[in-house]
């Protein structure tokens, strides 16, 4: 039995990780889709996950496109009713080649004891994946997940402690919160500024009003508050089960 655990840099897809290399038999990846975008700290989030895994992660990246930006400006599409093709590119696309070579059993992804649709979603567009969930399984939130991390002694991610809710590029066109825009202006201005004129040369804004109304991020209103999004760090019954888990496998 083969298992591929997709690691995000994410506080759940490492708990999801450790889980996995905890209960499991078999062979055991952990891969991570490597995106230019993403803050510069989760390359040492990854290497401290790694230690606590006692395993390297397997590192993929696009072999077409230099980063987000690189797929944004040739393609000339942000978002849309087809997906954002940063993530087909830059994750999906380096993951299903990968897939071929190594062919996995089993597909494990982080989502957490509030992601259930999100799972039963993937499951539904993917019949041919052999998904599992051990968080759902577990009944971890992502306060659980963050606890985890944090008593395992790694520091947070950046993007966390800034406030994002997730561990992600610097700046997400999937993002449509205000607040969102608000705090990526307050703390990577110069990418702000980037998408702000990419997003008006392709004619669109994926920044949102609560109505859907567009908001061009270059008419973003100064005072719009810096939305902080970032799970807590909480320790559930379930996270100090899981955590027993951990240990007994240990």
């Amino acid at each position: 039995m083969k298992t591929a655990v997709y690691f995000s840099c994410g506080e759940s897809s490492a708990v999801a990780a450790k889980l996995t290399l905890a209960q499991a038999s078999g062979e055991i990846a952990i891969v991570r889709c490597v995106v230019a975008n993403e803050h510069p700290d989760n390359d040492r989030f990854a290497a401290d996950c790694a230690a606590w895994f006692g395993q390297p992660i397997v590192e993929l990246r696009s072999a077409e496109y230099a980063d987000c930006w690189d797929v944004w400006e040739r393609r000339r599409y942000l978002n849309g009713h087809t997906g954002a093709p940063c993530t087909l590119e830059m994750k999906k696309l380096p993951r299903l080649a990968w897939e071929q070579i190594w062919r996995p059993d089993v597909t494990v992804f982080g989502y957490t004891a509030d992601e259930v649709r999100r799972a039963e979603q993937f499951r539904r567009q993917n019949p041919e994946v052999w998904l599992d969930t051990p968080l759902i399984r577990a009944g971890l939130s992502a306060s659980d997940c963050a606890a985890i991390v944090a008593r395992a002694g790694i520091e947070r991610p950046a993007m966390y402690r800034l406030g994002f809710q997730h561990n992600n590029c610097t700046t997400c066109v999937k993002a449509r919160s205000p607040g969102y825009w608000a705090n990526v202006r307050r703390h990577f201005p110069a990418d702000f500024d980037r998408m702000a004129a990419l997003s008006r040369s392709v004619g669109w804004t994926p920044c949102r009003a609560s109505d859907d109304t567009p908001i061009w991020l270059d008419e973003l209103a100064a005072d719009v508050a810096c939305a902080d999004d970032s799970a807590g760090i909480d320790c559930s019954l379930f996270c100090h089960i899981a955590e027993q888990h951990i240990a007994e496998a240990a």
